[in-house]
């Protein structure tokens, strides 16, 4: 496996972990606010969408730290922001995916259990969304290779071509003329 893929893969596992890390706290709030989790009253019980967005925020900026800070953290992100809105936006646009599919579940199939609710919205909509946020984030957000200063310098990293035929450079003293 060359280098180039051999780092893709790389990726892919960190954001792999980093995007479970912040569906956990995506999945535990959204079903506190909105069943109760078994531990609490249900805050938002009547609001399944806005608990969805609540918790899948708090979650997103879990994951923009993680993402930023260690999974693309020898990539570049464009404007003085770190690329967090580009990344907010790229999540609130996926986000539609989940938030259909939990639609779909409780308007159309009639299903509001907690279970009906994770299946639909955390199971088969951010399953769907996952792909898509790699190659955006990847693609528009952290786009740019971090270009790290080389301690080496360029005369020993260069190769002789053979020969040189250049005149010998003239020394000058301190003050800049030629002895």
């Amino acid at each position: 496996m060359g280098r180039r893929w051999r780092r893709l893969a790389a990726e892919v596992s960190k954001f792999s972990l980093v995007g479970g890390l912040a569906t956990l706290v995506s999945f535990v709030l959204f079903n506190a606010l909105l069943h109760g989790a078994w531990v609490v009253d249900p805050v938002l019980g009547d609001r399944p969408y806005s608990s969805y967005v609540l918790a899948n925020t708090i979650g997103m900026l879990v994951s923009y730290s993680g993402t930023k800070r260690w999974v693309f953290r020898h990539r570049q992100a464009p404007g003085a922001d770190g690329g967090f809105l580009a990344y907010a936006g790229i999540n609130v646009v996926t986000m539609v995916l989940p938030m259909a599919c939990l639609w779909f579940s409780r308007s159309v199939l009639g299903l509001s259990d907690p279970v009906a609710d994770n299946i639909s919205a955390n199971v088969i909509g951010l399953s769907a969304g996952f792909v898509a946020r790699f190659y955006l984030f990847r693609t528009y957000v952290f786009n740019s290779p971090v270009q790290r200063a080389s301690t080496v310098p360029a005369a020993i990293i260069a190769e002789p071509t053979g020969p040189s035929t250049a005149a010998p450079a003239r020394r000058t003293g301190s003050s800049g003329e030629a002895r």
